[in-house]
């Protein structure tokens, strides 16, 4: 049976369309909205109903599900809608944002009304459209019936971390685990950049470790792509770029060094000045062979 919960996504990039097609297919009512409006129309054959504003998209929803860029967008968004809102709307805030970006966004919602879901997710863009993300959820229990079917239709697991999305629990777990994704993603493109220079075939490397502790399904994912020159993003050098600078500011929020990430930023910034930008992350693998100056 199709479940009545209306939802807008404010965002349809990689995720945003991704996860809004999920909610359409679990037959919630979905209508979205993007700054770049050819972003969000395909989704109208999936069901969605297509906002011309943020405003005309919130207007109604039961939860309004913010995937964007970053904090300051997502802030800057949610004025816009601001006039549409219901007291009592669930605001599933599920853009990267980073830790110092809460609590504005959180000041915001109380503002408003709004009952505040710290809800990043984790995954790319296949895990995305498979509905299989994980989500982090941090907030209030009054809002967790609301957005059972939502998470239900984007992810197959969800876990409750706190019961208060001011505090910042679930945007600190992300930091941590997008932490270790990064350093394995750069990981992954030294090693192969080196592969390279040293003259040794990539698929040696891969047969040497593997079914043993140091292989792993994300080398297996990234050096595939990098050995078969795929870059199609599914996630951007330049949105790992965003994630690697919010990492270094919590980990520096934290008193804690963080000389693996920072190498690692320094990496995904250089492949984005060389023009890889908007490639998947593993294209920080070129990063190894850039000559600046």
């Amino acid at each position: 049976m199709a479940d009545n919960t209306s939802v807008a996504v404010l965002g349809t990039g990689i995720m945003g369309a991704a996860m809004a097609r999920n909610l359409c297919g679990a037959g919630l009512d979905v209508r979205v909205w993007n700054r770049t409006r050819d972003k969000a129309e395909p989704l109208a054959a999936d069901g969605a109903r297509i906002a011309d504003d943020p405003a005309a998209a919130v207007e109604g929803a039961d939860v309004v599900l913010t995937m964007l860029y970053d904090g300051r967008t997502v802030l800057d968004t949610m004025r816009e809608a601001a006039a549409s809102f219901a007291p009592g709307t669930v605001w599933s805030q599920s853009t990267t944002a980073g830790i110092d970006a809460l609590e504005p966004l959180a000041a915001f919602a109380a503002e408003h009304d709004l009952l505040f879901v710290d809800a990043p997710v984790l995954g790319t863009r296949q895990p995305a459209e498979d509905g299989k993300l994980t989500v982090l959820a941090a907030g209030p229990a009054e809002a967790r019936t609301t957005l059972t079917p939502v998470f239900d239709a984007i992810g197959s697991r969800t876990v409750w971390i706190a019961e208060d999305g001011a505090s910042g629990a679930a945007s600190r777990l992300k930091m941590v685990c997008n932490s270790w994704v990064l350093a394995l993603n750069n990981a992954v493109g030294e090693a192969l950049a080196l592969a390279d220079g040293l003259g040794v075939e990539p698929q040696a490397f891969l047969d040497a470790v593997a079914g043993g502790l140091l292989d792993c399904g994300y080398l297996r994912l990234k050096a595939g792509a990098i050995m078969n020159d795929d870059y199609a993003p599914n996630f951007s050098v330049t949105t790992a770029a965003k994630d690697a600078r919010l990492i270094l500011e919590a980990g520096k929020r934290a008193g804690v060094r963080m000389d693996l990430a920072e190498a690692g930023a320094e990496r995904l910034h250089r492949a984005e000045r060389a023009g890889h930008g908007d490639e998947d992350m593993a294209a920080s693998y070129f990063a190894g062979f850039i000559r600046e100056g």
